[in-house]
């Protein structure tokens, strides 16, 4: 699976929230200093292109919606971060997210429950 250039994410993000746009929603959807809709229209295609995004004709407009689910998306990269830099120690990852973050008492007890219930 591809990577995301910076903006193609930006896009990805507005369209996993939804069930699908249309170009034009899309660019409504994105911060100011709002891209030319031919700018978008040119990721978007370069989306589809990569297989992240499908469309659907609805009479002579594109719709696009997502290919790739987020969580597919989300897991791939945070495992090749993991493998890149924490030499594929989940151990080390997660006591550097500790570390860097300042997590909250509530927070960590959080994690620690839900470690303790993927052991069962």
């Amino acid at each position: 699976m591809k990577k995301l250039t910076e903006r193609e994410d930006q896009i990805m993000q507005i369209i996993w929230q939804t069930n699908g746009l249309f170009i034009r929603d899309i660019v409504a959807e994105l911060p100011e200093p709002k891209p030319h809709y031919n700018t978008v229209a040119t990721i978007v295609k370069i989306l589809v292109k990569k297989g992240f995004l499908e469309s659907t004709k609805i009479g002579n407009i594109d719709r696009y919606s997502a290919l790739i689910p987020l969580d597919d998306y989300r897991k791939k990269h945070v495992e090749d971060i993991k493998k890149k830099y924490f030499g594929n120690s989940l151990t080390k990852m997660m006591a550097h997210f500790a570390k860097q973050e300042k997590l909250s008492d509530s927070e960590i007890e959080e994690l620690i429950t839900i470690i303790k219930s993927k052991k069962s």
